[in-house]
């Protein structure tokens, strides 16, 4: 191996290049995620079914995210 790739990737230099410029969600969906985000704050965010405090981010965005769904806003479809 020559010295001077010793600890570098042979990875492309331009690989940011190769993203696509098509946004995966929409503006009116993160505005309901931010919507979701705050009303957790706040203590006022509940679960669907049962009703119980949702306390985690990641419940948080999944709930935001699917109120937006159900709102028509651009948003990729759910992973089962």
């Amino acid at each position: 191996m020559p010295n001077d790739l010793r600890g570098k990737s042979h990875r492309p230099q331009f690989r940011y290049e190769m993203r696509c410029d098509v946004a995966r969600y929409g503006e009116r969906a993160q505005k309901t995620v931010k919507s979701a985000m705050s009303r957790r704050k706040k203590g006022t965010l509940r679960s669907g079914k049962s009703g119980k405090k949702v306390t985690s981010k990641k419940q948080a965005i999944a709930i935001g995210l699917s109120e937006a769904r159900e709102k028509g806003a651009k948003v990729p479809k759910r992973k089962t």
